[in-house]
Order: C-alpha cells, then structure tokens, then sequence
C-alpha cells in the first residue's frame, strides 16, 4: 500500500518508514526539508507546510491508503515556556488540521481510508493506582489537554469516511531516542536512581513495538479510536531505575527529589513525576504480540547489552 507519514522524519517516523519499505510499501515522507541524513531507503520525500493544505504534497494523498500523523514539536528537547507550550499544542493543531483538511480535498474514491494519528499517554493525567484502559476519563495536566485537543482535531476526518486510530503513546525506549538517553544517562555517571519518590507508575514501550502498534492501526481494519501504546510489563518508577541499574551494572540509590526536579524543570517536570498504570488493552485484544514487552528484555537491547 502507500502510506504518507508527516513528522515522518523523527525517531519513530524513521523506523516506521523503514519497515513499511522494507516489505515493498511506498512510503512518502512530508518533511519541512528535502534534503535528510541519511534517508531511508527506499521511501521518498515530499515537502510540506504544515500549516496549510496547499501544495504538491495533498497530491500524494489520492490513491493513497494510509496516512500516519506524527507532526509536531519535540515534547522534551527545550524548556516549556509560555511560548514553548503555545508551540508544542500549535504545531500540533496545525499539521493534523491541514492534513485533515487535505483529505477533505481529496476525492471520496481516492481518499485514504485510514488515519493514524499519534497522541500521548499522559491524555489521563497524573492518576496514581487507578487501571486505566482506553475509556477512561481524561486528565486536566498541560499534557493531557493537548492530548485531548490533538484527537479532537484528528477525528474530523471520521465524517469523511476515514478511519482513525489515535495512538496514545508511552516513552519511547531505543539506542536513538532522546528521552530514553535523557532518563538513563545518570545512571552512566553512577548517580541514578528514583524520580521523586519513585511510586509513580512508569508507562514505556520499545522502539520495535511502538512501530509495530502503528502497523497493526494502519493493517487492521477494527482498529478505531484511542490505543494505548504502552508494553504490558507495568512497573513502578524506582523499579524502573534499578532495572536500568541491573542492566548497566550501575547503583540506583540516588533519587532526584520531586521538588528539585520542579525547580530545575518547571511544569515540564510533569514528565517524569506524573504516573498512571495503563493497559494496552485494545491492542491484546486485537491480537498484536509484544516483541520487547518484558522490560529486563527491552532495557537490553536499547541499551545495547544485548
């Protein structure tokens, strides 16, 4: 099939691409540039504004099956401003409205029959021991409101007869993903240990399995609605921490204090400190089989050891 992915050029965007092309997809990448680091192979990129549904790129999309939207700023890269935060939720809005209104320009016989947009766990807010499935209520964290909002904007495609998938995904864990280099690095210095007080439940998920869940939403025709992108293997923060200190052959007895991280990270310490223990439910239902669901096992590979 042809896919397009915007934001395709990011860490999950890259490996999505290599997958889909390697067993024979036609992947279109939208991209703000043309010119890429070492591109994939065999996927082809297009450039876009990702704030208007005008240009070469809302061609791509006839004849098309497949749309997976992963725009938007890095979560984590700078601090959250005032204007940082208004950039994170805008280029969000923007890039999944236009696409959404690319396809409303589309013609109903060409139009790709699915949208797979991303969105983030952190929907549910900080929720402590609660189990929380895809039907649970939202929070009312930064996060969790632009979470809400982004899906909100994604499912206008649905009066268009385009099925949507919303993503809800956890962090990212693989050798190139910067919040996992971030989390674990301290840990390189023997200076690792809990966030906060480490009760927390900590929600993950490999590289392998994130790429896998998208495909199973772009493949499966039931998947509908929120998925939660999460590995099954539900821990708590500190044991997190001394699972990556087993791995790495490092202490994890030198927690960070939640109110140190507040006044280092300001609200953006939300990322570390909020927890909630969320199921992939829908994706065990829909059959999909983690790769790297055990966390010893995932914690190996991206952090090399194996």
């Amino acid at each position: 099939m042809k896919v397009l992915i915007s934001g395709g050029s990011g860490f999950i965007g890259r490996r999505l691409a290599e997958s889909l092309a390697s067993d024979g997809h036609d992947v279109v990448v939208l991209s703000r540039q043309l010119v890429m680091k070492d591109p994939p192979k065999d996927v082809r990129y297009v450039t876009w504004d990702a704030r208007s549904a005008h240009g070469d790129w809302v061609g791509e999309l006839a004849g098309a099956q497949g749309v997976v939207n992963l725009a938007g700023a890095s979560i984590g890269s700078r601090p959250w401003t005032r204007q940082r935060m208004a950039e994170l939720l805008s280029s969000r809005l923007s890039a999944t409205a236009a696409l959404v209104e690319a396809l409303g320009q589309t013609p109903a016989d060409r139009r790709p029959s699915v949208l797979v947009s991303a969105s983030g766990i952190d929907y549910y807010g900080d929720r402590g021991d609660a189990a929380i499935m895809e039907d649970s209520d939202p929070g009312d964290s930064f996060l969790a409101r632009l979470s809400q909002q982004w899906e909100a904007e994604a499912q206008k495609a649905e009066p268009l007869g385009v099925r949507v998938a919303r993503i809800r995904t956890a962090m990212v864990f693989g050798r190139e993903a910067l919040a996992f280099r971030l989390l674990t690095l301290p840990f390189r210095f023997f200076i690792g240990g809990p966030l906060g007080n480490g009760r927390q439940w900590f929600t993950w998920i490999h590289i392998d399995d994130i790429v896998g869940i998208y495909r199973l939403a772009l493949e499966d025709t039931r998947v509908s609605g929120p998925v939660n992108a999460v590995a099954p293997d539900i821990r708590r923060e500190r044991d997190i921490a001394k699972e990556i200190g087993r791995v790495l052959h490092r202490p994890a007895v030198f927690p960070a204090p939640a109110f140190a991280l507040r006044l280092v990270l300001g609200k953006e310490a939300q990322l570390l400190l909020h927890g909630r223990h969320a199921e992939p439910a829908k994706a065990l239902t829909y059959g999909y089989r983690f790769r790297l669901g055990r966390l010893h096992e995932a914690l190996e590979e991206a952090l090399g050891r194996r």
